[in-house]
């Protein structure tokens, strides 16, 4: 994988691409909150000989780090549709892991008709609907909570609430370890993420993806309420939804064979 970056003004944004083909599909992968790149290593290995492949640090994660948290969702998508345009004229298969997945969903409203296929991993859905108020009340009031516990504390309960795998929580700490020093950063790097969420569902925008759709959630995934917002997004919105097995909330390390299977299948349906 090449290593490239794009500058904004308020930061550099990092992302890795293998060597694009015109005669491939493009798959880009979109880590989740506080993940990098390497949330998505077993799905690179697995397909970067067959397809055209991209990750990003999104910003102000991994080596997108340092960067001005004063930006939005709908920023973070159009730098998104910078970098995959200035790689490629295909359209991308765009596959988000939490935070990663309501990314896709709002560069599919900002861009619509652009992507061939979306698979949401252990994310949900940005529709207003499916949000209470004191949800999003609590979602945009993030960072008191974090600031209470400490880096120790941070660090146990990221990786075992994010894993259930001894891969994939090793794999979370040490993508965590990049704050290490800087609790501060990070506890604000969560509170922006979380508050740019809770915006995005209150503009109240369709969100619905124009494209083939699949969703997969851990079944052990016990992260905030993301089971519920799967089964309710799939039975509201008639959206393929499958579980997979011994797997937590990034089910894309917990399992990554039974994962790639499924993407395998769903770009193959496209």
């Amino acid at each position: 994988m090449n290593e490239l970056a794009y500058c904004t003004s308020k930061g550099e944004i990092h992302f890795w691409i293998n060597d694009f083909k015109n005669d491939r599909d493009t798959l880009v992968f979109l880590p989740g909150l506080t993940a990098d790149h390497r949330l998505f290593d077993k799905q690179i290995d697995e397909f970067k000989n067959n397809f055209n492949v991209m990750v990003w640090d999104a910003p102000g994660h991994g080596r997108s780090n340092p960067f001005r948290l004063t930006f939005s969702l709908e920023d973070k998508a159009r730098w998104l549709h910078i970098l995959i345009t200035s790689q490629t004229t295909s359209s991308p298969i765009l596959i988000g892991q939490s935070m990663g997945g309501y990314l896709a969903q709002c560069y599919m409203q900002l861009f619509p008709g652009e992507v061939k296929g979306f698979v949401s991993i252990d994310s949900a859905s940005l529709k207003r609907k499916y949000y209470s108020r004191l949800e999003l009340w609590l979602l945009k009031r993030t960072k008191s909570v974090y600031n209470l516990y400490s880096w120790e504390k941070l660090l146990d309960s990221g990786s075992k609430g994010c894993a259930e795998s001894e891969y994939g929580r090793k794999l979370m700490i040490d993508m965590m370890m990049v704050y290490d020093g800087h609790k501060n950063y990070y506890s604000s790097l969560v509170a922006h993420g979380y508050r740019i969420l809770a915006e995005a569902v209150q503009k109240k925008l369709p969100y619905q993806p124009d494209c083939p759709s699949l969703l997969l959630c851990g079944e052990l995934d016990k992260a905030g309420s993301t089971k519920r917002y799967n089964q309710n997004w799939a039975e509201s919105d008639s959206m393929n939804l499958v579980y997979v097995p011994n797997a937590g909330h990034n089910s894309n390390t917990d399992n990554p064979s039974f994962v790639n299977r499924e993407i395998r299948k769903f770009v193959a349906s496209l």
